[in-house]
């Protein structure tokens, strides 16, 4: 994957599909721990869009797959990740974009959108009223303390908080950098986002038995343009969904009133 480095010198990995298509570039950004490859390419996601005669990008966050993993909490938190992702839109050199976040990455697609117009359609997955009322992804659902211990321990068996577990066992399945996970569990957006600013049509995407997505009706009705969008299951299974990747595509698929 090609690579560029950050204004902090954080080597930051992406991958481009590239296709004729008067439409503008997709840019598809992953939830923790996970990846481009792990969040976007083996669930379908890519080849959908790249069906439907999209192109796309994936980009791996600071600390994720091919991405550069310092171990420094100050290096982390989706504010440095939504400057990452502007950077490579610049890199790209896009004038318009639809941008896709799933949990985390949908904190920084917010972030992004907030402060960047060329934002054309913005969908946010995996999460809800968190955004709203936490800053960012719930952390009345996931202790960031319980999180934290459960990603530095040698001794998984010592993780008591089950939704922590869960995140361990995944960090564990795909090979993550635990410290490195674990500086950006410290360093969690969890202040007000300006989601009046959002100008871009937006779709909030959530699973109905998704617990960091709980009340997603909230996050919609706090979005200028948004609607809202549920789909079956949990927090991983939501976005396996087909009907997920269905209505992601079916609302990216056509031009605005601007264009």
């Amino acid at each position: 994957m090609p690579q560029f480095d950050a204004a902090d010198g954080t080597a930051i990995a992406y991958k481009v599909w590239e296709r004729d298509s008067d439409l503008p570039l997709v840019l598809l950004h992953h939830g923790f721990i996970a990846s481009g490859l792990t969040n976007w390419e083996l669930p379908g996601v890519v080849s959908a869009l790249a069906s439907a005669g999209r192109r796309v990008a994936t980009v791996d966050a600071r600390g994720h797959g091919l991405s550069g993993k310092p171990h420094d909490p100050s290096r982390y938190g989706e504010s440095l990740m939504a400057r990452d992702v502007i950077a490579l839109i610049d890199l790209l050199g896009e004038e318009r974009v639809d941008l896709v976040g799933y949990s985390m990455g949908a904190v920084v697609a917010l972030l992004t959108a907030a402060r960047d117009r060329r934002i054309r359609r913005l969908v946010v997955g995996g999460v809800g009223a968190g955004v709203v009322e936490c800053g960012g992804v719930d952390t009345r659902v996931v202790d960031g303390g319980a999180l934290r211990h459960a990603l530095l321990t040698d001794d998984p068996a010592s993780v008591t908080d089950p939704t922590a577990a869960a995140f361990r066992a995944f960090v564990d399945a795909t090979g993550g950098d635990r410290p490195a996970l674990a500086a950006q569990a410290a360093a969690a957006h969890s202040e007000p986002i300006a989601l009046a600013a959002i100008e871009a049509e937006t779709l909030v995407l959530a699973g109905r038995d998704d617990p960091l997505a709980v009340r997603p009706a909230t996050l919609a009705a706090a979005l200028p343009r948004a609607t809202l969008r549920l789909v079956e299951g949990d927090h991983l299974a939501a976005l396996r969904d087909p009907a997920f990747t269905e209505a992601l595509v079916g609302f990216l698929g056509g031009p605005t009133e601007e264009g």
